[in-house]
């Protein structure tokens, strides 16, 4: 998927390309677990869609939830999503950011390169 350290720096097309993929990754992987919250807040919890849809927004953006669940089956999902979505964040950020590190080391070890040449 990257380059090898022995080939050249990708060009800032290209790695425009590669950001603008990871970041689509990322968006996708968001948006599948937002998804998967509004489904279980809204069979296992029994809440509206709406408060489906806030309660998975607000859980996956690590603020809390909203709506006190009723139901047994509806706490143990929230609990399993709450763990869940904290683990979502990192795998994101993960994704997000790869190309971006993969860059910077890889610069990094060709002007190492450069330099054991002098």
């Amino acid at each position: 998927m990257y380059e090898h350290r022995a080939q050249p720096l990708l060009s800032r097309g290209k790695y425009a390309q590669r950001l603008a993929r990871s970041f689509a990754l990322g968006s996708g992987i968001v948006a599948g677990s937002l998804l998967v919250g509004i489904a279980g807040y809204h069979f296992l919890g029994g809440l509206a869609w709406i408060d489906a849809l806030l309660n998975a927004a607000m859980i996956l953006g690590g603020m809390g939830p909203v709506n006190a669940l009723a139901t047994t089956a509806g706490k143990v999902f929230a609990a399993c999503y709450a763990l869940f979505s904290g683990l979502i964040i990192i795998v994101v950020a993960g994704v997000v950011f790869a190309p971006v590190v993969h860059r910077f080391l890889h610069k990094f070890h060709l002007g190492s390169e450069l330099r054991e040449k002098r």
